[in-house]
C-alpha cells in the first residue's frame, strides 16, 4: 500500500498530496465531530463547533469551486 502511494506520488506529486491531505482532513473532521458530540451539546460560544464547521466548509469550497476552476483555467 505504501509502495503504491509512493509510486503515485512520484508520478503525480500534487494530485497525490491533495488526495492524501483530503483523507486526513476527513478523518480529523470525523474525529473532531465525534469528540465534540461525546462532550455534549455546545454551551456558550461553541468555538470548537464553529472551527469544525469552518474547516468543513473550506474543504467543500476547495473541492467544489477551486479545483474545478483550476482545471478549467489550466
Amino acid at each position: 500500500m505504501l509502495a503504491g502511494i509512493a509510486a503515485r506520488f512520484r508520478a503525480h506529486p500534487v494530485a497525490t498530496t491533495l488526495e492524501v491531505g483530503s483523507v486526513l482532513v476527513c478523518v480529523l473532521l470525523f474525529l473532531g465531530t465525534v469528540a465534540l458530540l461525546a462532550g455534549g451539546l455546545p454551551s456558550g460560544a461553541g468555538t470548537a463547533w464553529l472551527a469544525v464547521v469552518a474547516v468543513g466548509a473550506a474543504f467543500v469550497l476547495f473541492w467544489t469551486a477551486l479545483v474545478p476552476l483550476y482545471d478549467r483555467l489550466r
